[in-house]
């Protein structure tokens, strides 16, 4: 049944239309394994119609521009999502030939693949007028005249993330917001060059906008935020972590002009937790917490005696923690009956002996632990014997293989070369 005559069974019972629907539910290494069956499979596997949603992170160090060129020119117009975070051999030339061929995207992460600049954002403005979602955090070169592009033909975006493009300022922003009145996330942490100006903009031209993070825009004051809240009645998730500059005062234009907000300002919160002995925490609503980048394991002592309601919490980038802020949480209140997540990611202090701490959360429902470079496999195994139905989201680089003797080892992966 499985051997290369092209006359096997398995192609003379099922009709053509049948085996792609049975490939269509196929990952990308799985469909170049089938790919190399036969050739009637090797066209079965690379039939443009599989390949609607693609994402090549585990391939980030191999992946160049031709491989995209070439999945390009395979896809055509049934690509929807391509996922080429990390890829740092993408450049201008490779996405402007992906623009060109696929213009029916509609996301597109290109999230630290740092070769792009402004003509990238020109290609898929002209070709790519369908474009809803967009990242392109970390991607240093991009300026103003990219979110100018942008704001020209791509009218449907609903989500843009630019952290840490740190060359965008309220110019880029202002013609952003005017042409696509539909922004619902706009996420621009690192944005340093961003002032009161630029969230006057967001204000006034984004009515439906739902998420903004603008941690360590350093310039913004109160007064900017209170036009966002006048003008955002929407906004569920607002991040100001770093923002040195914001004071209580913004908490009464929120409570006005924004009911449908979740998330509590990791500022402000941290602010009561340490500054107010009046406050009372643990009566707010909000069980959604996110946490400054700044904190250290005292505030992690202080949400777990005040916030008894907690039930997700992010602690992402917070590199101060450590193992005594997580088993000080662990054994908090929320702990047992109300924490369902709790994000961990990018904290380079935190070891297996958090994990410990964290097994007695018996709702704890999912965890994220990418680059946490101290956590290990076996720690992962030992909270699952406690908590089997967790959700561990976490990337363990692969291991570069040795040498093989007689020359080095082969600089594609065997999917890379076959696309």
């Amino acid at each position: 049944m499985f051997s290369n005559s092209d006359e096997a069974v398995i192609n003379k019972k099922l009709p053509k239309e049948l085996l792609l629907r049975i490939f269509s539910f196929l990952d990308v290494v799985t469909l170049c394994r089938c790919a190399q069956v036969s050739r009637s499979w090797n066209v079965l596997a690379l039939d443009g119609s599989n390949w609607q949603r693609i994402d090549l992170f585990d391939f980030q160090r191999d992946i160049e521009g031709r491989v995209v060129e070439n999945i390009s020119k395979r896809c055509g117009g049934f690509l929807r999502k391509l996922s080429l975070r990390g890829c740092l051999g993408v450049g201008d030339s490779a996405l402007r030939t992906f623009s060109q061929n696929c213009r029916n995207i509609e996301l597109l992460s290109l999230n630290g693949c740092t070769k792009i600049t402004d003509s990238t954002c020109n290609s898929l403005s002209k070709f790519c007028p369908k474009l809803k979602h967009l990242d392109l955090a970390s991607c240093t070169s991009i300026t103003n005249l990219s979110l100018k592009a942008l704001s020209e033909g791509c009218p449907l975006l609903e989500q843009l993330n630019i952290s840490w493009c740190d060359q965008v300022t309220k110019d880029g922003i202002q013609a952003l917001v005017r042409c696509c009145p539909g922004l619902k996330g706009l996420f621009l942490k690192g944005c340093t060059q961003l002032e009161d100006e630029a969230l006057k903009h967001i204000g006034a031209h984004c009515p439906e906008l739902v998420t903004l993070n603008l941690q360590t825009c350093s310039q913004i004051t109160d007064e900017g935020l209170i036009t966002i809240c006048r003008g955002c009645h929407h906004l569920q998730s607002l991040c100001v972590s770093g923002c040195a500059n914001i004071t209580d005062a913004i908490l009464h234009a929120l409570g006005l002009n924004c009911p449908r907000l979740r998330l509590v300002l990791p500022l402000l919160l941290v602010h009561l937790l340490t500054s107010d002995p009046c406050s009372n925490p643990s009566t707010l609503k909000d069980t959604f917490v996110y946490v400054s980048p700044q904190i250290t394991d005292g505030t992690l002592i202080q949400l777990s005696i005040h916030c008894p309601r907690l039930q997700v919490l992010s602690l992402s980038h917070c590199e101060l923690i450590t193992d005594d802020g997580i088993r000080h949480l662990g054994s908090g209140p929320c702990a047992h009956d109300r924490l369902e997540v709790i994000e961990l990611d990018n904290c380079p202090l935190i070891t297996d002996a958090s994990l410990e701490h964290l097994k007695t959360c018996h709702s704890l429902d999912r965890i994220e632990l990418y680059d946490c470079q101290q956590i290990t496999r076996a720690g992962i195994k030992r909270l699952r014997t406690h908590l089997p139905n967790i959700k561990v989201h976490a990337y363990f680089a692969p291991v570069t293989p040795p040498p093989s003797v007689g020359g080095s080892r082969q600089r594609f992966c065997r999917c890379c070369i076959l696309l």
